[in-house]
């Protein structure tokens, strides 16, 4: 072989290994930079509708906390610190923006009262833009007109607490079961409780309206032969989802709702769910995870729904759910994955997600893990939410550090140009 060519052979094994090595860097070069401090058991990051250079972060204590472009403003955007319950799982847990926040001004919070029952209130901004006005707060009630302002809480654990609007415009409010363990009076699969279910509502009425929602009339249990059914409901057997999130359509998602489902003692789940579908059964408290749990009662109906994945209590103790990725700083590679988090052991991961365009379900890939890549267990401390901004990047929710920290790609160096010899 002559002796130029064995050095272009070389070369070109040299650059093979180089790009071949770039492309599993790739992988793995997911960073952390701190966007914002200062926070008492931050539990939600959430951008405002119409001006992206402001975020808001939810305070478990019942502040939320203005951010622009990272740095924390004064005053608060509203402070309810002194009606509610903050202890254990208990406070102010979500907030979200109606979709037509820009002109109407109207958002919501959910948070547990003086007697530790669920409240999802209404509010709408001063004519500062930056802050509430709190003496527009209208407590959504629950079934009609003389019915309480109140969701009642049996237990202190399993509140819940997120909320967000989907792609339809409605609003969906997470219950966990009620709390206590093994969920034991079978909430989640009781018709005539709210407890342990996906609600779905229609918020966009009169500020006259006595209630504060419409039940949508194409939610799956308008018409049923469950006994005492709630109409407010679009899906059973949930035991405390802990985070979910809209697969954005706005940034090219399929407007699947995907549920990060906190377990009992040995599984964690993620639950998905195409755009439209609702009226599925996930299966708490006959099911954990993909497991058969507890079968005495029966569940309300079948079949029941399986996550999409899971894993079990080697890995972690409690999931935070996150969001599909639908930016552009990270790059394709991480387009279409759904990040999550667990709480206890503050590891984070995502999984590739395949979807049937026919039916719209989606297949898991295996998980990727990135949390020493983000810094580690102890710099990430527990993660109690992700956030994402105007443009679809990613934010964690440091819940026990008060921070919170955007996700980025560390850039690998440029690859060297190739230069063949002369012959």
């Amino acid at each position: 072989m002559r002796p130029h060519l064995r050095i272009i052979q070389a070369c070109a094994a040299s650059l093979a290994l180089l790009i071949t090595s770039a492309g599993v860097a790739a992988q793995s070069l997911l960073r952390t930079s701190l966007y914002a401090s200062g926070f008492n058991l931050p539990v939600a990051f959430v951008q405002d509708p119409g001006d992206r250079s402001i975020q808001y972060v939810v305070e478990k204590g019942g502040r939320i906390r203005v951010v622009r472009s990272g740095t924390v403003q004064s005053p608060d955007f509203l402070n309810l610190a002194s009606v509610i319950t903050a202890d254990g799982e208990r406070g102010l847990l979500g907030l979200a923006f109606a979709p037509d926040y820009v002109s109407s001004g109207r958002f919501y919070v959910n948070f547990t009262d003086a007697n530790g029952n669920t409240v999802v209130a209404r509010f709408r901004r001063s004519t500062q833009p930056l802050v509430a006005d709190a003496a527009s707060r209208f407590d959504l009630r629950w079934g009609g007109v003389s019915a309480p302002a109140v969701i009642a809480q049996p237990y202190a654990n399993h509140n819940g607490g997120n909320l967000a609007f989907g792609p339809d415009g409605c609003l969906y409010v997470g219950l966990g079961d009620g709390g206590s363990a093994d969920d034991p009076q079978h909430r989640a699969q009781t018709p005539s409780t709210l407890l342990g279910k996906m609600l779905r509502v229609d918020v966009s009425v009169p500020d006259t309206d006595p209630i504060g929602y419409r039940i949508p009339s194409d939610n799956p249990f308008v018409v049923s032969s469950l006994p005492d059914i709630r109409r407010e409901i679009w899906s059973f057997g949930l035991r405390n989802p802990w985070r979910y999130s809209f697969d954005d359509p706005a940034h090219g998602g399929t407007g699947a709702l995907i549920i990060g489902d906190v377990g009992q003692g040995s599984y964690e789940e993620v639950d998905y769910e195409p755009a439209g579908r609702g009226g599925r059964n996930y299966g708490w408290r006959n099911r954990e995870g993909a497991h058969d749990h507890l079968d005495s009662p029966p569940p309300a109906y079948t079949p029941l729904t399986d996550p999409i994945h899971e894993y079990d209590h080697s890995l972690g103790q409690s999931i935070t759910g996150g969001y599909v990725y639908r930016g552009a700083d990270l790059g394709p590679t991480y387009t279409g994955r759904y990040f999550f988090a667990d709480f206890v052991n503050a590891r984070v991961w995502s999984i590739g997600l395949t979807i049937d365009d026919a039916t719209g379900a989606a297949q898991a890939g295996s998980a990727v893990e990135y949390t020493a890549d983000l810094g580690g267990s102890a710099a990430l401390g527990n993660i109690s939410a992700f956030g994402v901004d105007a443009d679809a990047e990613l934010y964690i929710v440091s819940y026990s550090l008060g921070r919170i920290y955007k996700i980025y790609l560390l850039r690998p160096p440029p690859t060297p140009t190739l230069r063949l010899l002369p012959r």
